[in-house]
C-alpha cells in the first residue's frame, strides 16, 4: 500500500465507522503493524510511569478515508518547553525546563515537570503523577530531550579515581 499513515500515537478526530463504542470521536489510539504487515488500531488499556500500555481490541487499520482523519500525536517521553508558561494562579515552568510528555485518554497532551528532590539521596530527577494538560500548539513545539531509559543491570559503575 503507497498511502498509509506512519506507526505512532494518534488522537481520533471522528469516530470510526462500524465500530463506534470501539474507538469513538477524541480518544488517544495506538496505530502499529504485525510482523505479517497487516496494519492494526488499539486504544490504550492502563497507564504506570505517565505512559500508557495498550489493551485489547486491537483492530485491523480500515485502509479508507477514516485513518486520514487522525490527528498525528508526538511520542510520549521526555521534552524541553520552547518558552515560559506561566499559570494563572501563579507560578511559572521556565523556558528550557524538563518536562515529561504523556497523554489523557481523549489524546490530549499533559506535560509533568522534571523535580530534583532535595531530601533524595540519588542524583535522579522525578515526575509527578499530576500534571497539566496543554493545548495542541504547544504541543506541536515542544523540544525532544534525548533522555534514555536504562536497565539496572546496564549501569556501569565509574571509578572517580
Amino acid at each position: 500500500m503507497a498511502d498509509f499513515i506512519p506507526s505512532g500515537l494518534y488522537r481520533t478526530t471522528a469516530a470510526m465507522p462500524h465500530n463506534e463504542d470501539a474507538f469513538p470521536a477524541d480518544v488517544l489510539v495506538f496505530v502499529g503493524q504485525r510482523p505479517t504487515g497487516q496494519r492494526f488500531i488499539v486504544r490504550p488499556g492502563s497507564n504506570r510511569k505517565n505512559r500508557w500500555y495498550w489493551q485489547e481490541p486491537a483492530l485491523p487499520l480500515p485502509e479508507t478515508g477514516w485513518m486520514w482523519t487522525l490527528r498525528r500525536l508526538p511520542l510520549e517521553g521526555f521534552y524541553t518547553l520552547p518558552e515560559t508558561i506561566a499559570f494563572s494562579g501563579g507560578g511559572q515552568w521556565v523556558k528550557n525546563a524538563i518536562v515529561q510528555l504523556g497523554y489523557n485518554e481523549a489524546g490530549r497532551g499533559i506535560l509533568f515537570i522534571a523535580e530534583d528532590h532535595a531530601d533524595e539521596p540519588r542524583n535522579v530527577l522525578a515526575f509527578s503523577s499530576r500534571g497539566r494538560v496543554i493545548e495542541d500548539a504547544l504541543l506541536d513545539r515542544l523540544v525532544w530531550a534525548p533522555i534514555l531509559p536504562i536497565a539496572p543491570d546496564l549501569i556501569v559503575p565509574v571509578d572517580a579515581n
